[in-house]
């Protein structure tokens, strides 16, 4: 393999999680785990661009298909996170009825739907069928098919030129980066901006957050690489935050190259603590894997003495997250009875690769487990706010990241 940005060919192995379904390929209850492609889980860094990424082993065709089961919409969390994203940038950059914002990797229109609110135009481009027809239903135009420089390109010509392009978790999850990249250099007006969410690979290595390595996320990002990418593609990254979405992300404004816009002082210093974090060095990434087995050895430990004890637990989010955390602890139905989840997608399923089914959130009112396992930890006080009722009969919760914890 070389590297998906550089072409670099000296890869540098960073961490092996054995083999793993595809995250968010969710069987049918009832199907034999041992039926199920299992494919290798590793991860490299390339010590020349410093993007770490997945290696090849998936196509995305077989990733995002039509009945991909992730719908934005689920989480209260993140739909506030949108709607006062959207509430700022409509406001700050004076967003009319003549504009247009396009976001990428659009989902079931969960962002789009509050730019319509607000008067603005919005086009959503996703190539995945259920959640596209989800956002249509909800009145945003959408495009179904999977961006790049071909289609930005092609939306330009037919006049789509956007004041404001948004990508949100989407960044990670395109094999070819610069081809990606370049999409939005075509599309985007000159004088637009657009802004680019993903995990911070800064926090990722510090904390262990290893969970967020599967088959969908081909790469795993940091500032000063991301503005390597950018340069190279027709962008420019002009300013930074650090947002607490997905346990530390940033979100990245950019600008075409031509636009004159003065870089903010913030992206040289995000750029300084990743320097001084380790991440432009092959050392920087040498601790992961021991990060990965302790948090897989404090899983199993809680897991086997809750079986041992006669206690029951559940999980709550099927999130693609725990996809990587049970296989990689080898967790199967003998250590967890079960998962609830919101979505009705999800629910009659399976979590990927391990034979656990998915039910409603009324199984755990059924069931009464002594022990609730939170997989999508990123959100954990939103969910256990939600499941506040459960310590009626003295359930306790308990998360695996960044440091395993019972309360």
């Amino acid at each position: 393999m070389t590297c998906r940005h550089c072409g670099a060919s000296d890869l540098q192995p960073v961490i092996d999680l054995g083999t793993s379904p595809p995250s968010n390929a969710y069987p049918p209850t009832g199907t034999d785990p041992d039926t199920e492609p299992r494919l290798p889980l590793r991860a490299a860094v390339c010590p020349r661009c410093w993007l770490m990424q997945t290696e090849d082993v998936i196509e995305r065709d077989d990733l995002f298909t039509a009945d991909y089961a992730y719908f934005s919409s689920y989480s209260t969390s993140w739909l506030e996170h949108a709607e006062r994203y959207v509430d700022r940038m409509v406001r700050g950059l004076a967003l009319s009825a003549d504009d247009l914002v396009v976001e990428i990797a659009s989902n079931d229109g969960y962002l789009l739907q509050y730019v319509q609110a607000r008067g603005v135009q919005a086009l959503g481009i996703e190539p995945t069928a259920d959640t596209a027809a989800v956002a249509r239903e909800r009145g945003i135009p959408t495009v179904e098919r999977f961006f790049g420089e071909a289609l930005g390109r092609e939306l330009a010509a037919a006049g789509s030129r956007p004041k404001l392009m948004v990508a949100n978790n989407v960044l990670a999850h395109v094999p070819d980066i610069n081809d990606f990249v370049a999409g939005f250099a075509e599309l985007l007006a000159d004088d637009g901006l657009a802004t680019f969410e993903f995990p911070h690979l800064l926090v990722l290595l510090r904390d262990g957050l290893y969970d967020t390595i599967y088959h969908e996320h081909f790469s795993y990002l940091s500032l000063g690489t991301v503005q390597r990418i950018f340069e190279a593609n027709g962008l420019r990254a002009v300013d930074v935050e650090q947002i607490p979405t997905h346990g530390g992300s940033l979100r990245v404004h950019a600008v075409a190259a031509g636009n004159s816009r003065e870089e903010s002082p913030h992206v040289a210093a995000i750029i300084h603590q990743e320097q001084e974090a380790g991440l432009f060095a092959i050392a920087g990434y040498e601790h992961l894997q021991g990060l990965a087995d302790r948090t897989r050895a404090w899983l199993r430990e809680l897991l086997e003495g809750e079986v041992q004890a006669g206690r029951t637990v559940m999980a709550y989010g099927a999130a693609a997250k725990g996809t990587t955390l049970l296989n990689h602890a080898g967790v199967d139905r003998t250590l967890l009875d079960g998962v609830v989840d919101r979505n009705p997608a999800k629910q009659g399923r399976q979590m990927p690769g391990t034979g656990i089914p998915i039910h409603p959130e009324e199984r755990l009112r059924e069931t009464r487990p002594e022990t609730v396992l939170i997989l999508p930890w990123n959100l954990s006080d939103e969910i256990a706010g939600q499941l506040e009722y459960v310590e009626s009969w003295g359930a306790r919760f308990a998360v695996p990241l960044p440091q395993g914890r019972v309360w």
